[in-house]
């Protein structure tokens, strides 16, 4: 997967959203919220494609959670994701 072009990251008074930029979002009129988890994950995989196997990898490292729950986790982020259309496969 890769995160959709003009699909940014923003901190606004202390909470983590996804802000829509460019004209081919110009329809984009969902605001997406972001924990300090997923933002974690989402900064570490701008402009670059991945898979929940890396951001797995990723939770591992920087949480105290194992393997197997971090695989769930970050298959079940991913399907948020996509499901909300700012990233593509």
């Amino acid at each position: 997967m890769r995160i959709k072009k003009d699909f940014n990251l923003r901190e606004v008074c202390g909470e983590y959203i996804i802000v829509a930029e460019g004209k081919e979002n110009i329809d984009f009129c969902n605001i997406i919220s972001m924990n300090e988890s997923s933002a974690y994950l989402w900064k570490e995989i701008q402009n670059q494609d991945f898979e929940a196997e890396d951001l797995a990898e990723l939770l591992v490292n920087q949480y105290d959670v194992d393997k197997v729950t971090a695989l769930r986790d970050a298959t079940t982020l991913m399907q948020q994701w996509f499901d909300a259309g700012i990233v593509e496969r």
